[in-house]
């Protein structure tokens, strides 16, 4: 391709050659320009024409001569030899290759290492509920809770002699995205934790879900942790994996982090081993959890193989001896937000970002687990949680589907208050306390009134409906 006003030849650092002649016996020929021996930089500075076509990975140059891979007939004409001189066809230096220099689609999947994250927008992270953005059951009220879920997907166990809260805040770690962390609290002080008790933060996930780490396999992954932290307490913490194989025996491997300046946020990035010798269950039940431990006694320590990223059983090395002990004053706090577990290796510059997720596909994931249905002020004075009839003069069945199937058929529980609950039909209205479940599935429920009434028309169809702030249905199918 020729340039508007002049020709390629006489651009800068390009040269013309001398053609070359061919007789049907030699691959070898002289390299010349004005019948002088040139020497190119290389063979990739070389175009060469033979028979309208430009030859490309089949000759070598060494010194002022070209050696062809074939031979050329001897009526085959050379076209023309192009040599591009330095500093316009040249092996690109180390690193030179910018940003800009790439073209849009430029770069495809196939010419990535494997291994390498290309795109995660239609891929769920492993952790549910990372941010801790999503909090159904209480909201952003501080609860005390020795073994229960508080934020979603996070079970919270306290099981000292002292007391704790946990809840939802807005404290988080500036610049990185997140609204929401979960928060622990001392209430109740235990300066001496004894062998059997421990504080903990849990998510377990199914086994079907982790079957791409492979383990029991030689291709076991390594699994990166990394989560932002800020505490009062600072000192050596704990943070384990616990997976269960097909025959239910579990594993564990057990990391330390430090927390280095109180009260101040801080990425923590931790490398798990894969487990090579023992698979991960493959069903809708627990395969693996993550522990991460804010006191512990010393039943869980005694192993001495915290720290050794090497996996065992038993309870033995689920944490450091070494560990903090939370649990000394009222007066400490744990921050917790942006969990997210990759599969891989990486460290705290090469991690992949958090994944933010919608709000609404978060919500969703989470409803796998528990669906909660509270009165919702902003929509009117009640909510409503089935449809139903008189199933005679004193007592109403009704049913509601749930948002989305469950994990498991759900244990359904509700909280009783004076009228917190009421039927409705053409006008009429009656109050009761408590909500009471006749069966379940993992995609409905039946619902009852657990009281009497009197006068209903039977076969009635009627509405149930939530009228408290306080009053609420809850479906359970946690791990």
């Amino acid at each position: 391709m020729s340039y508007i006003g002049r020709g390629i030849d006489q651009i800068d650092n390009i040269s013309t050659l001398d053609n070359l002649s061919f007789n049907g016996s030699d691959a070898t020929f002289n390299l010349t320009q004005n019948s002088v021996a040139f020497v190119p930089v290389s063979a990739d500075a070389l175009q060469i024409q033979i028979d309208g076509v430009i030859q490309s990975g089949n000759y070598t140059v060494s010194g002022s001569t070209v050696t062809f891979d074939f031979t050329p007939s001897g009526s085959s004409v050379c076209n023309g030899i192009k040599h591009f001189g330095v500093g316009l066809l040249t092996t690109v230096s180390d690193g030179a290759v910018t940003e800009a220099k790439i073209g849009s689609g430029a770069v495809t999947s196939s010419k990535i290492a494997s291994g390498v994250i290309l795109s995660r927008s239609n891929a769920n992270p492993l952790i549910i509920n990372g941010s801790m953005d999503i909090s159904q059951r209480y909201g952003t009220t501080a609860t005390t809770i020795t073994e229960g879920y508080s934020l979603d997907r996070w079970e919270f166990v306290e099981d000292t002699d002292g007391s704790a809260t946990v809840g939802q805040t807005a404290t988080v770690p500036t610049g990185k995205g997140f609204a929401k962390s979960l928060d622990v609290q001392v209430t109740g002080t235990d300066s001496s934790i004894s062998a059997s008790q421990d504080v903990r933060i849990v998510q377990k996930f199914e086994g079907q879900d982790l079957q791409v780490l492979k383990y029991g396999t030689s291709d076991a992954e390594k699994v990166t942790l990394s989560f932002h932290v800020k505490s009062s307490t600072t000192g050596t913490y704990s943070a384990t994996l616990r997976h269960t194989n097909t025959s239910g025996t579990a594993y564990v491997n057990s990391l330390t982090f430090s927390i280095s300046s109180a009260n101040t946020w801080e990425q923590k990035v931790l490398v798990f081993n894969g487990n090579t010798a023992q698979d991960i269950r493959n069903t809708n039940t627990e395969g693996l959890r993550l522990e991460i431990y804010l006191a512990v006694g010393s039943n869980f320590t005694s192993g001495g193989g915290a720290n050794a990223n090497s996996w065992t059983t038993g309870n033995t090395n689920r944490a450091s001896a070494s560990n903090v002990n939370l649990m000394t004053s009222t007066d400490n706090d744990f921050f917790l937000t942006g969990v997210q577990m990759e599969v891989g290796e990486y460290t705290s510059s090469t991690i992949p970002p958090f994944q933010h997720e919608s709000y609404g596909d978060n919500f969703l994931r989470c409803q796998r687990y528990c669906q909660q249905f509270n009165h919702d002020a902003t929509g009117g004075n009640e909510t409503q949680v089935g449809i139903g009839w008189a199933y005679n003069s004193s007592s109403i069945y009704g049913f509601k589907d749930l948002v989305i199937p469950m994990r498991t058929q759900p244990t359904m529980s509700s909280l009783s208050g004076t009228n917190y609950y009421r039927t409705h039909n053409n006008n009429t209205a009656q109050t009761f306390n408590q909500i009471g479940f006749n069966a379940s599935s993992t995609k409905s429920f039946w619902i009852f009134n657990a009281g009497t009434f009197s006068g209903l028309a039977t076969n009635q169809i009627r509405t149930v409906e939530i009228v408290n702030a306080n009053g609420y249905v809850r479906a359970d199918a946690e791990l």
